[in-house]
């Protein structure tokens, strides 16, 4: 499991691109909307689920969209969607609950989580994520972020994210 030094490390080995900000730690979008850094940019949230049959999703979407979990499961083909537990997060994507983050995939290198997009926010030209931490925020180009889902084997699977 790679740790934030080495992701940074390991971003800047592939020469993906980032903006580094620092700050106290955050566990919502509210206080991450009063902390995140003045810059451009779709603030994300992210949410680890999992369906009846144990399959792992990692969903990115807005910090202010609502997702309708039982729409957004039919749309997947995933029975049950509901949150997974916090062991199953550390295992596989090495964060704990305020810190997930899409750059968690870098410690799944078996693929056991899918990655899911919401296509409201993958027109976005930049994006807000931990690194790791939920101390620091990294801002990020979508070819940055695409190079980096490229190297640790996940493409997204962009949908329209159903909201409550």
């Amino acid at each position: 499991m790679l740790n934030e030094s080495e992701l940074l490390a390991y971003l800047q080995s592939h020469g993906i691109e980032y903006q580094y900000v620092s700050h106290p730690p955050v566990y919502t979008c509210d206080q991450a909307e009063q902390l995140r850094p003045d810059l451009p940019g779709v603030s994300t949230k992210n949410l680890f689920l999992r369906d009846e049959k144990k399959r792992f999703y990692l969903v990115m979407t807005a910090c202010e969209k609502r997702l309708d979990l039982k729409g957004l499961g039919r749309a997947l083909g995933a029975p049950k969607l509901q949150f997974g537990a916090e062991n199953y997060l550390l295992e596989m994507l090495g964060v704990t609950p305020g810190a997930v983050t899409v750059l968690g995939l870098v410690n799944d290198p078996d693929c056991r989580v899918q990655l899911v997009v919401d296509e409201d926010v993958w027109l976005g030209e930049y994006f807000m994520c931990h690194p790791l931490v939920n101390t620091a925020t990294l801002v990020l180009r979508r070819a940055d972020l695409l190079r980096f889902f490229e190297l640790s084997g996940h493409s997204p699977q962009v949908c329209a994210a159903p909201a409550r």
